[in-house]
């Protein structure tokens, strides 16, 4: 079997197939560069209006960012384990309980997540530019969009093509010259935080808290957890289990914290800077900085924002051939780059505000993907035997055509969150929370547990109890397999 290329500019050959032995290197340190990346971005410090647009004090804001953020990327460690036990990408390894023709259903959802995922980071690193740019007096609106968007999108399909050495190689040095840059934007707006209206702050519910602590989960590690095993893959068997946990977790989590709690002391006292959050969740940050910090701004702001769009293009092209789409990974890539590059347009330049069709899109696809979640870690949770590689991809082995017990727990737990949230941030969208007043938990219209997201952690819960109890038999039927 060829060895991957060593050179981390080499187009990377593999798609979804087992990482050969030869090919598996490195240590659980090396997570923490990449997902330091992805999560470096200055838009962490805009999620501290996001938090606080839920009513709540400072502290209970500290609380609910810590738990959540935390949490998520927890999740996101644990689901990478399996990448180090079974060198395949997440989504081929779903296959183990969801049956090949079975995990199209959580294929699909990832696969739109990833490709949502990126079209947002794009669409935020082509407004912040544009808002620089305007700042500066350098070019007119649209041909200022024009030039963004190109080159944004070309950095990222880049890099999305060429694979996993090149993205390795490229977050580690990213890490580093994003957080120098976004120490620069804290030191600069240090004196502009208005510690008498932090204080003043008033107290939430329990409920809005909650509701706060379940938007950083499904806007951080919760959108990530369907990748988490594409970067562990290439690990060797022996690494340790604590240390991908805990590398992934710290890498992560580390910097969206510290961004997401700049914000929060940021942000009160500036209304206005909240109001511009919601159109330019980057570019509104610059009202705070001096002119000559634009430039700088501009490139962390870009960077942050692109290196987490690497990852997600990486993945998505991965989950794209994990639902039976025979092309070659890169192939992948570019089908995914153009399909960023149709919901960017849009978002750019006909879209009227951001944040509604964002958190709209947080919400919704947040459910079915903690119920995956919860299914897929109970699954691992119940493996003594290292996954079968070769028969990831053959109906007729081990693993089979469909996983029952999976997919109906996914869809069980699924429709059970969709009830428990409210989604008013698009009239479609309007059917959600369905069961919070049969359950005695108020009307889905300004009742006290509307705000509170709860299907979020009730679908990744019951995913997990649900698995636990009907899919032991398939686990213990498949290691005892041939």
């Amino acid at each position: 079997m060829a060895v991957e290329a060593p050179g981390a500019f080499a187009v990377e050959r593999n798609g979804t197939k087992v990482i050969a032995e030869a090919e598996r290197h490195g240590s659980p340190r090396s997570l923490f560069w990449p997902w330091a990346a992805a999560n470096v971005s200055v838009l962490g410090i805009s999620y501290g209006s996001f938090v606080l647009a839920f009513g709540i004090s400072f502290w209970q804001a500290v609380v609910g960012t810590v738990v959540g953020v935390s949490f998520s990327f927890v999740l996101v460690g644990l689901v990478a384990v399996a990448g180090k036990r079974g060198s395949a990408p997440t989504m081929v390894l779903s296959r183990a309980p969801f049956g090949i023709a079975g995990n199209r259903l959580p294929a699909l959802v990832g696969y739109l997540l990833t490709v949502g995922w990126e079209t947002v980071l794009v669409t935020l690193s082509t407004l912040a530019t544009v808002t620089v740019l305007e700042r500066l007096g350098l070019a007119p609106a649209n041909g200022t969009r024009i030039a963004a968007f190109i080159i944004t999108a070309a950095i990222v399909v880049a890099a999305g093509l060429l694979g996993f050495r090149a993205i390795f190689a490229l977050q580690r040095v990213l890490t580093v010259v994003l957080a120098v840059l976004t120490a620069g934007y804290v030191v600069l707006t240090a004196d502009r935080v208005d510690w008498s209206a932090v204080q003043a702050l008033p107290g939430g519910s329990g409920q809005a808290v909650l509701g706060a602590l379940v938007l950083v989960m499904t806007g951080f590690g919760l959108g990530w957890v369907n990748a988490a095993a594409d970067y562990s893959r290439y690990l060797p068997r022996r690494a340790s289990t604590a240390g991908v946990v805990g590398w992934t977790t710290l890498g992560g989590a580390l910097f969206p914290l510290l961004l997401v709690g700049w914000g929060l002391l940021l942000v009160p006292g500036h209304a206005q800077l909240a109001t511009d959050l919601g159109a330019d969740p980057i570019g509104a940050l610059t009202a705070l900085l001096p002119t000559w910090f634009l430039v700088p701004f501009a490139v962390v702001a870009v960077l942050g924002l692109v290196s987490g769009a690497v990852l997600d293009l990486y993945s998505s092209g991965l989950t794209l051939l994990s639902l039976g789409v025979r092309i070659p990974r890169w192939s992948a890539a570019l089908v995914d780059g153009a399909l960023m590059v149709a919901g960017t347009v849009y978002l750019v330049f006909y879209a009227s505000d951001f944040v509604v069709p964002f958190q709209g899109f947080l919400i919704t696809l947040g459910i079915p993907i903690a119920a995956w979640c919860g299914v897929f870690l109970a699954d691992l949770a119940m493996r003594r035997a290292p996954y079968a590689g070769n028969e990831l991809s053959s109906p007729a082995a081990r693993y089979g055509s469909l996983g029952t017990a999976a997919v109906a727990a996914m869809l069980v737990a699924s429709a059970v969150g969709f009830g428990l949230v409210t989604n008013t941030f698009a009239a479609v969208l309007s059917w959600q929370g369905y069961l919070l007043q049969p359950l005695g938990l108020g009307p889905k219209d300004g009742g006290p547990w509307s705000p509170a997201n709860l299907g979020v952690l009730v679908a990744l819960v019951l995913g997990f109890v649900l698995q636990l109890l009907f899919g032991r038999a398939r686990v213990r039927a498949q290691e005892r397999f041939g």
